[in-house]
């Protein structure tokens, strides 16, 4: 029983910290796009990379309570966006600029696929050797 709670409240804390990267994500596309007068796929990609590094940072400590070796947990990162990212920026600026999407639409659903998808790859692949080692360590988890 301790597992199922353990891993539900793991969920909940990734699924909260994908929020607030979600939100950074749309606010610096909204930016870009209705500001700047950018094509879609600029503001898709930076507006991707910001909240990749916003992600990652909290979900590390706060969420895996990794331990792990940084570079090498950023590499893994980066081999997972190495795939994903030129896939849904390629796929999104085809439904937004030649069939006519809507840009928030389908910034949406590239925003639910890699929720679900880096939530698997992260805690089955990149963290799953390390899960919690930071508190096994007895390192402070807690934002200061």
């Amino acid at each position: 029983m301790q597992i199922k709670r353990t891993e539900f409240l793991r969920f909940f804390k990734f699924a909260f910290f994908s929020a607030s990267a979600g939100l950074i994500e749309l606010g610096s596309f909204s930016l870009l796009h209705e500001l700047a007068g950018f094509p879609y796929w600029p503001c898709y990609l930076l507006a991707l990379v910001l909240s990749i590094v916003w992600n990652f940072t909290l979900n590390r400590r706060f969420t895996f309570h990794s331990a792990a070796n940084i570079p090498l947990a950023m590499l893994k990162v980066a081999g997972y966006y190495a795939v994903f990212t030129p896939l849904s920026t390629l796929l999104g600026n085809y439904l937004v600029e030649t069939i006519g999407w809507n840009a928030y639409l389908t910034t949406g659903l590239n925003m639910l696929l890699n929720f679900s998808t880096e939530f698997l790859f992260q805690r089955f692949l990149v963290f799953r050797k390390s899960l919690d080692s930071a508190k096994k360590q007895g390192k402070p988890t807690r934002l200061r």
